[in-house]
């Protein structure tokens, strides 16, 4: 049958300090929807799965410390459906650990693997799209499966994939490699060529196959989680659980496992995503779920700007107004705690800005 996973283990530090460590960027509510209700990047990612997949097939994964509140994001989150993290080893070991859940209740399960800070326009085609990609992995059992975004722009912030020859399926094509950030040079040169997709970070496989994969090029790994997956349910399995996964090697699955496989011809696919995407990893990205104030500011919360533009302004303390004057092109984000200004081209330096925090301060504010 085919599952589903929501991976919402991050802690979202270049959107401090409106992310924090016990309340990350994933369960904030800052996406507004056609209705006018602003609901979390979680629900989000929940309500874009349910349609395509009944409640009792999506998993979620992410920290242990994030159990009580993702409960209450997802009201319809089964139980048995929620995998708990005792620490962060990464997106392999995350990954894995969810496929070898899902594969044994479901020896035969295809999974998809999502990200829960991803803003996606229209639904309907990211569905077809994860149609297309399930048919992929149902045809070719042991293909790993990415989807890659058209991309608008010549974007340095993300990873690319380049499209191969075309398979016998329809919409979806062999990669032919994966491609680290680039330089903006490098970047429009992959514009230009039309080879090239944004990597999502979404995949879809047979849970077996990708625990096959991890066998082949992590196999520390691999054997930690069959460690962790044999004993029984319950008790013994958390403290499996416990004791072996902060044990595992910290890397990405993309390094581990798909990077290595597409070394081998027609192993890895790809499905292009043609949709509006925001991949929501710093404050100019969440410009796209703010409002605007008509001025050329995205906006949320009390403020008011004169004589500025292109300003992403944030108030998250109802009782405090937020006034620019002559301001542009700057983030500034206020919270009960913290005041937060920078350039917006300096916005990525954020989680460089939160560990100077730290040194001076110590955990109060991260």
């Amino acid at each position: 049958m085919r599952h589903a996973v929501i991976m919402a283990g991050g802690s979202g530090t270049r959107l401090w300090p409106l992310s924090r460590m016990e309340r990350p960027k994933q369960l904030l509510d800052v996406v507004t929807g056609d209705d006018g209700v602003t609901r979390s990047l979680l629900f989000e990612a929940w309500s874009r799965l349910r349609a395509v997949l009944p409640a009792e097939r999506i998993w979620v994964c992410t920290g242990i410390r994030y159990a009580d509140q993702v409960r209450a994001a997802l009201p319809d989150l089964c139980p048995d459906r929620l995998v708990l993290e005792p620490v962060a080893r990464d997106t392999a070991n995350a990954v894995g650990l969810t496929a070898a859940l899902v594969a044994d209740v479901d020896a035969d399960a295809a999974l998809a693997v999502v990200s829960a800070d991803q803003v996606i326009r229209p639904v309907e085609r990211f569905a077809e799209a994860l149609r297309i990609a399930f048919e992929a992995v149902e045809a070719r059992p042991r293909s790993l499966v990415t989807l890659g975004i058209a991309p608008t722009s010549p974007a340095t912030g993300f990873g690319y994939v380049r499209r191969g020859g075309p398979t016998e399926l329809p919409g979806v094509a062999e990669v032919a490699a994966f491609r680290e950030k680039p330089d903006r040079a490098t970047a429009e040169a992959y514009l230009a060529s039309g080879e090239y997709l944004w990597n999502s970070g979404m995949f879809v496989w047979r849970a077996r196959t990708v625990l096959e994969a991890l066998a082949q090029h992590l196999p520390a790994s691999a054997e930690g989680l069959a460690r962790i997956v044999a004993a029984p349910a319950g008790a013994q399995r958390e403290a499996a659980l416990a004791e072996v996964f902060p044990t595992l090697p910290r890397i990405s699955v993309d390094y581990a496992v798909l990077e290595p496989a597409a070394t081998e011809p027609g192993r890895v696919l790809v499905v292009d995503l043609d949709v509006s995407w925001v991949d929501v990893g710093s404050w100019p990205a969440l410009t796209h779920t703010l409002d605007d104030d008509g001025a050329g500011n995205a906006v949320r919360g009390m403020s008011v700007v004169l004589d500025g533009s292109g300003n992403v302004v944030l108030c998250d303390d109802p009782g405090h107004l937020v006034a620019l004057v002559g301001v542009r092109d700057s983030v500034v984000v206020h919270t009960a705690d913290v005041t937060m200004v920078c350039p917006v081209t300096d916005a990525e330096r954020v989680k460089q800005l939160l560990a100077a925090v730290e040194a001076e301060h110590g955990a109060r504010f991260s």
